[in-house]
């Protein structure tokens, strides 16, 4: 039996039981016999239960669900702050309250509430406008900043939303080892679900990357140094996951750490801060200028012809001309040209030839 159908019964009760004493006092009110009282009375106690039944949940669970949702899409740090603003701003009134009440009638009884109003709002206002250096004043006060633990100042002052398909890919582990992540990382209840989703996938291949995820997020949570909070909150009416992540970013001023490129795009139109993976993964690869000379293991066919294609130690891709001949041998490969993309570097090299000959003979 649900919450609210009970409510509803209760309610009708209720109003039925109310319906039949206005019915009452409505039939004595003219003259009447017995039988029509008794009409009047279950009539209106009738309508009293049906209005019972109908708008009971109108000011019953419904305004529980409204104050919940609302209170699921703040953050954790938003609702202490305004926890903590609505204490203090209540201190500051009761304070006051007693030389206000020494004012002449009616001052004495009216100052009293409105001030209780007015420095609750101020509280509320100033402590959730200044929450950032409130949390990082809590954990400067409580000593737990000290020695790089991950309630640290910054820490506590930045959240970062994590994608479901940089939890995947799983280099945010190694990224938040060494430090390069402070803030703690959330990670929303729908996003979870997603991965969670895909872990019980029909399909091998998408059910094997679902619970790499979950490894993966089981790693984070372990790092000493890595706050890893899941959260409730969540964006109504919207139903896309990465829609969801936009809005979030937007709400909570909270930048998105992915590696998919079309959420990369969308939310830097829309004004959200991203941290790609991808991009970071090219900013530190090591440069190279054209004329270097490198040696690649040539490891497969291009798509021109004679081309051949190899790998520097970093990952990176080297289109090699008239390199077919030499695929699985390294060769020293002179580099003529570097094409930075957002996908991604290119490298494309050529082979010299002679000073192949020369190499093959020894």
């Amino acid at each position: 039996m649900s919450v609210e159908f009970l409510l509803r019964i209760l309610g009708m009760l209720g109003f039925g039981i109310g319906g039949g004493f206005w019915g009452y006092r409505v039939a004595q009110i003219g003259p009447s016999d017995s039988a029509e009282a008794t009409v009047t009375i279950i009539t209106f106690a009738l309508v009293g239960a049906l209005a019972g039944l109908i708008l009971t949940p109108y000011f019953t669970t419904r305004p529980a669900r409204a104050i919940r949702s609302l209170l699921g899409r703040l953050a954790a740090e938003s609702l202490f702050a305004g926890l903590a603003g609505l204490i203090v701003g209540l201190l500051v009134a009761a304070l006051l309250a007693f030389p206000l009440s020494l004012l002449p009638q009616p001052f004495s009884q009216i100052l009293p509430f409105i001030g209780v109003v007015i420095f609750s709002y101020i509280g509320i206002s100033l402590f959730v406008m200044r929450q950032g250096d409130i949390m990082g004043l809590v954990s400067a006060l409580s000593g737990r900043g000290e020695g790089g633990g991950s309630s640290s100042w910054s820490n506590l002052n930045r959240n970062i939303l994590l994608d479901t398909s940089v939890i995947i890919d799983g280099r945010v582990a190694d990224i938040a080892k060494t430090g390069f992540l402070p803030g703690t990382l959330l990670i929303p209840r729908f996003v979870l679900n997603e991965l969670q989703y895909i872990a019980d996938s029909p399909d091998g291949q998408r059910r094997q990357r679902g619970r790499r995820g979950m490894e993966v997020l089981a790693e984070l949570q372990k790092l000493p140094n890595i706050l890893v909070r899941i959260s409730d909150i969540n964006v109504d009416g919207v139903r896309e996951v990465d829609d969801k992540l936009i809005v979030l970013g937007k709400q909570l001023k909270s930048p998105v750490l992915t590696n998919d490129y079309n959420l990369n795009r969308i939310a830097e139109l829309q004004g959200v801060t991203v941290l790609n993976i991808n991009e970071l993964a090219n900013a530190v690869k090591s440069v190279v200028l054209p004329g270097e000379v490198l040696r690649i293991n040539i490891l497969q066919e291009g798509k021109e012809h004679s081309q051949g294609v190899g790998y520097m130690e970093d990952g990176t891709m080297v289109v090699v001309e008239n390199g077919k001949e030499y695929i699985g041998e390294y060769a020293e490969v002179g580099i003529t040209k570097v094409l930075q993309t957002a996908a991604g570097r290119m490298i494309f090299g050529r082979i010299d030839e002679e000073q192949a000959k020369r190499n093959k003979g020894k």
